[in-house]
């Protein structure tokens, strides 16, 4: 019951990473911090659709 998820940074909209998550355990959105090479540094990062 995974599914592939696109991570986008919160600040400049950029589609950064992409991941699996189990829907069935985790149905709220995904929220990281992670690195933004269009930022040039750590930035919280979104789920989309």
């Amino acid at each position: 019951m995974r599914v592939g998820i696109t991570i986008a940074c919160t600040e400049c909209k950029q589609r950064n990473y992409t991941t699996t998550k189990n829907k069935k355990k985790h149905t709220e959105k995904v929220e990281v911090r992670k690195y933004c090479r269009f930022c040039n540094t750590h930035t919280v990062h979104k789920e989309i659709k």
